[in-house]
């Protein structure tokens, strides 16, 4: 369990909305993914109306330690614990949040749904399947 990972942003997030959702399901707010240009071949088979998953780090959370394995969100009453939850403090600050794909120009992805700042760093980019296959089997 000892084995650390370095990760290196592949883009970081574009938006000039001044107040952020804290959670991509409530999320009306558009920015854009401004992806590395080395990365953009991997964007050819995006599609508007397509929804994407988006890894990214949490670069302005608190530092993580022990005293926040509970955590109390601000809608609850009770604390509860970090993996259940969706704070930005956490062991390893990964962020996830699904966005929907409005369109895609060269490395450039406009979406609505974001929950995350200006400036933050993007780890990685799946398809949004909800738990099923397409025709192909693929998940």
């Amino acid at each position: 369990m000892a084995q650390e990972y370095v990760f290196k942003p592949i883009g970081f997030v574009r938006t000039k909305a001044r107040e952020i959702p804290r959670h991509w399901s409530v999320s009306k707010v558009e920015g854009e993914l401004v992806i590395d240009p080395a990365y953009e071949k991997g964007l050819q088979d995006l599609r508007p109306g397509e929804r994407l998953v988006v890894l990214f780090v949490f670069d302005r959370a608190e530092p993580f330690g022990p005293d926040k394995l509970l955590q109390t969100p601000p809608h609850r009453q009770k604390s509860r614990g970090v993996f259940s939850t969706c704070s930005p403090v956490r062991p390893n600050p990964i962020g996830l949040s699904v966005v929907e794909i409005l369109e895609v120009r060269g490395p450039v992805i406009r979406v609505r749904g974001l929950d995350m700042f200006d400036g933050t760093p993007i780890l990685d980019l799946k398809p949004y399947k909800g738990y099923a296959a397409d025709e192909s089997g693929d998940p």
